[in-house]
């Protein structure tokens, strides 16, 4: 049974359906395609953004998490978190909602379904959404090595490497061309294996973890290291910490085999006789 309610909303009886079903349904009913993909898609990235971010903003107000920092000698400080903030916000309005306004396009062209009775099985989304870890991870450590050489560091990169011991909202501190060229990585998983708008969303989701758990500077567990040679905090801490090596962004396979990870290897090797 649906009813028209005073706000013009199409409100439907799902009181028998579970609490996600409900709010999916309702979104379909009252909002268009174009409002689901492009302010949906950038609602539900910023609040995974700033809601991962925000423990890891936390951790600088506990002492018991101070052992956990990986750069102790480098606290986090008000005037760099406010910096990062202003470039984050600048960069998630004019660089990132544009390169999200093509989802509805990309929808349309491939006819990617956004009902609620075409949601894939989770573990499928999830199995795939891992398979895109592994795709953006090869294309990151690439094209992240090339923009370390000369004057793509000097005039692009450098911007993310403002801040040599990271903190969790610095995971998208970047140049703008930087945020479009490694960008481009997210974006190969979703024509391979997009088959509903909520793949998307929960790509995006992970990604979202990943790097700021790979920025939090706080050396701390969370699921993503059952994940096997997976990176974490404290692998990229180090590639902030000297500017070189630790190039991949997920998983650290890649530094092995390119030897890129040598002297983070080294690193571990003279901590653990120190202890």
């Amino acid at each position: 049974m649906e009813i028209a309610s005073q706000n013009s909303f199409v409100l439907t009886d799902y009181t028998d359906r579970g609490y996600f079903e409900q709010s999916w349904r309702f979104m379909i009913d009252n909002y268009s395609k174009f409002a689901i993909a492009t302010w949906g898609s950038l609602l539900a990235h910023e609040l995974a953004y700033f809601i991962i971010s925000f423990p890891a903003f936390i951790f600088q107000f506990i002492p018991a998490m101070q052992k956990l920092k990986i750069q102790q000698d480098k606290p986090e400080t008000w005037a760099n978190q406010w910096k990062c903030l202003k470039l984050i916000i600048f960069s998630h309005l004019f660089i990132q909602l544009p390169m999200i306004s093509t989802v509805f396009t990309y929808t349309e062209i491939t006819g990617t379904p956004y009902d609620y009775e075409s949601i894939p099985p989770w573990y499928k989304l999830l199995f795939k959404s891992l398979l895109c870890l592994l795709i953006e991870d090869c294309w990151h450590y690439f094209f992240h090595r090339i923009l370390h050489h000369g004057s793509f560091y000097k005039y692009i990169h450098k911007v993310h490497h403002n801040f040599q011991a990271p903190f969790g909202l610095a995971a998208e501190y970047a140049h703008p061309i930087e945020t479009i060229i490694l960008g481009g990585g997210f974006f190969i998983g979703i024509v391979i294996f997009c088959d509903h708008l909520i793949f998307m969303w929960l790509w995006m989701c992970l990604r979202v973890i990943e790097a700021v758990d790979a920025h939090t500077g706080y050396n701390h567990w969370q699921p993503l290291h059952l994940l096997p040679y997976y990176g974490g905090a404290h692998f990229h801490d180090f590639h902030h910490k000297i500017f070189v090596g630790n190039f991949s962004s997920t998983f650290t396979y890649w530094d092995k085999l390119f030897g890129t990870d040598h002297q983070y290897r080294k690193f571990c090797e003279e901590s653990k006789k120190k202890e």
